[in-house]
């Protein structure tokens, strides 16, 4: 189960965390998460954490040595925007297996910091930079993500109004959030809320520049800097701990869809996890949908029977950014939360990612986590 989810406030790119590495951003957060707990990190078996854009090494490592956690070998993985979902996953495999009992999983991200990536020749001379490695063998199955999205939209029928008036809304939610959303918040360099939730009105939405099609500024998730990790841990753990509040993860699904409209993929892997658990259904649940495009999330929520009006509820990715690796663990972390304060038990993750990864999670209420065994 999950007794604890953290994170840093998300920055967009070039902003107060600019001058961060991922450790930097990533080990004020676990600090906080064993400081509340009363876990010392010597108990720690395992970090598992998702980097997309640091080209390299393992950062794992490197945030457990920042961390003060020297014990701890850490697990660095990569699923690009699904990641941190994925190391959470990754995480409850562990415990269930019964090789851990107490793993902090999640993701770290810098877009300010990425590395330049560079191929060469065969004799070693550069041949080319590059910002975005291949998601497909076949470049007409690896699109641009925004051209992407607005394929998506066409298929559709999502206009760009209608686009735009999600991402509006999710701005709405965020700001009338914002007292709330200190709670799960870590200071980092001294920023203690989101910096991109704005007063958003149509007007200002339609001079927002056209990306791609239908898609716009506006609709599109602007490029971040930020942390977020869960306390996964074992029922005895919990019971140990005294856990006041938790949720079980009861299922995880990660699903390869087409590579084509990769924003579709979370669909897929819903339907797949619905399916695991016919008693639960999806227009019961809180849900956290990815907002990577505003495209992508009202495709996946219409399509997978979710309930709007339970969806995002203290605003998405669009009123925050996207700290690609990051983005995973935040969709968890927010909705430890917005579970807690729900009267549903059930909730939901999703998130899509390139090359036509989808992954999903359910998650439950635990009433009593410290009612568990010790034993």
């Amino acid at each position: 189960m999950i007794i604890a989810a953290l994170r840093s406030a998300v920055v967009p790119r070039g902003g107060a965390f600019e001058s961060l590495k991922v450790h930097q951003l990533a080990a004020p957060v676990i600090s906080a998460l064993l400081a509340q707990n009363g876990i010392a990190a010597g108990e720690v078996d395992q970090l598992i954490l998702a980097n997309a854009l640091g080209a390299g090494g393992n950062p794992a490592r490197v945030t457990a040595l920042a961390a003060g956690m020297p014990g701890v070998s850490g697990i660095t993985i990569d699923t690009q925007c699904a990641g941190g979902l994925d190391a959470v996953a990754l995480a409850s495999a562990l415990v269930d297996s019964g090789a851990a009992q107490i793993v902090i999983a999640g993701g770290a991200e810098s877009y300010s910091r990425r590395p330049l990536r560079g191929e060469t020749y065969a004799d070693g001379r550069p041949a080319r930079f590059y910002t975005r490695p291949p998601f497909s063998p076949d470049p007409a199955t690896d699109p641009d993500m925004t051209d992407a999205a607005d394929a998506l939209a066409v298929k559709y029928s999502l206009t760009r109004q209608a686009q735009d008036g999600w991402a509006i809304d999710s701005h709405r939610k965020a700001m009338a959030a914002q007292d709330r959303l200190r709670q799960e918040i870590v200071p980092v360099a001294g920023v203690v809320s989101d910096g991109y939730p704005r007063r958003m009105s149509e007007r200002l939405a339609a001079r927002s520049p056209v990306l791609s099609g239908s898609v716009s500024l506006v609709s599109t998730a602007v490029e971040a800097d930020g942390a977020a990790f869960c306390l996964v841990v074992s029922g005895a753990i919990a019971g140990r701990l005294k856990a006041r509040e938790g949720l079980t993860i009861r299922g995880f699904v990660s699903a390869g869809a087409d590579s084509r409209l990769p924003g579709y993929a979370p669909v897929v892997a819903l339907r797949q996890l619905f399916a695991k658990f016919p008693q639960v259904a999806p227009g019961d649940c809180v849900t956290e949908m990815m907002e990577a495009y505003a495209s992508q999330a009202m495709v996946c929520v219409q399509e997978s029977g979710l309930n709007v009006q339970q969806t995002n509820c203290g605003g998405g990715a669009l009123a925050r950014g996207h700290p690609i690796g990051a983005s995973g663990a935040i969709l968890i972390c927010r909705l430890f939360y917005e579970l807690q304060r729900s009267e549903l038990s059930d909730g939901v993750c999703a998130i899509a990612a390139a090359g036509g990864l989808g992954s999903a999670m359910l998650l439950s209420k635990c009433a009593n986590p410290s009612s568990f065994p010790t034993g």
